[in-house]
């Protein structure tokens, strides 16, 4: 066994567990709330489009006019706001919340945080297969001739078109299986999959893999690092799912398990 990548395997377990422990985890997210055109009040109240539960009844506007949005609080200089459609997004802080506007397909949503979260729901703790080097495979990065469109679901429903133009193929038991990635970068391919431990022992919508980028048509998949999904945690995510065609036949043994927390 290759113990320097064992020890990495560790250092990324161990990097997951400090992620979701800590005030900005996907597990304190109360709240995904669109927004509308024009004037959406913050604060504690029943009227608010944006829900603070238990903060002050009034905070301030988000202004979401043309392509701009604003954050115009009831006590300090209006802000200029920045989605999460090229990066990450503006946070406001309204201890103990605090809030960011996603982007999904035109529409736009405050996402709320509550930081204490841990005060009331303390972590228990991630689960993991035992490291395998058998599941780290290099696979063949071919081209598709022409691309292909795929309809992508999310967890709400929405169905998002990716336009794939290569696939991973290998070899597991002797059988040959794809993998099509749901983006491309100079930085990343990533996959969502699901296979025969999803529901029993992995998260029963499938997972998610990074890999870098393919080098002389191979792609190293380590499926060690296989890990659950943000709506996994929370049900104020808009993950994607894995399509028909990224369903593997057989069980992958590696990577994280299904969080026992809820």
């Amino acid at each position: 066994m290759d113990n320097g990548k064992k020890q990495a395997w560790s250092r990324w377990c161990e990097a997951r567990e400090k992620e979701l422990s800590g005030p900005n985890s996907w597990i304190g997210l109360i709240g995904l709330d669109w927004l509308e055109p024009g004037v959406n009040r913050v604060g504690g109240a029943q009227d608010c489009v944006v829900r603070l539960p238990g903060g002050e009844a009034h905070l301030g506007d988000l202004v979401w006019s043309g392509d701009a949005l604003y954050w115009q609080p009831l006590k300090g200089d209006v802000q200029e706001l920045v989605t999460d459609r090229d990066g990450a997004p503006t946070v406001v802080d309204c201890a103990p919340f605090a809030f960011f506007v996603v982007e999904r397909d035109g529409r736009l949503a405050a996402r709320v945080r509550n930081r204490e979260w841990a005060k009331t729901q303390p972590f228990a703790g991630l689960q993991y297969f035992d490291y395998d080097p058998a599941w780290a495979i290099v696979a063949d990065w071919l081209a598709l001739e022409p691309p292909v469109v795929m309809e992508v679901p999310n967890v709400t429903g929405d169905l998002k078109p990716v336009t794939v133009a290569h696939k991973a193929v290998f070899a597991v038991a002797g059988a040959q299986v794809e993998l099509l990635p749901m983006s491309v970068s100079e930085r990343e391919v990533f996959f969502v999959f699901r296979d025969r431990t999803s529901g029993r022992d992995s998260y029963g919508a499938g997972r998610f893999l990074k890999a870098k980028p393919a080098q002389d048509g191979r792609i190293r998949l380590d499926f060690n690092f296989a890990f659950s999904p943000p709506c996994a945690f929370t049900a104020f995510a808009t993950c994607p799912l894995p399509p028909p065609e990224n369903w593997l036949p057989f069980s992958v043994m590696a990577g994280e398990k299904k969080w026992l927390g809820q």
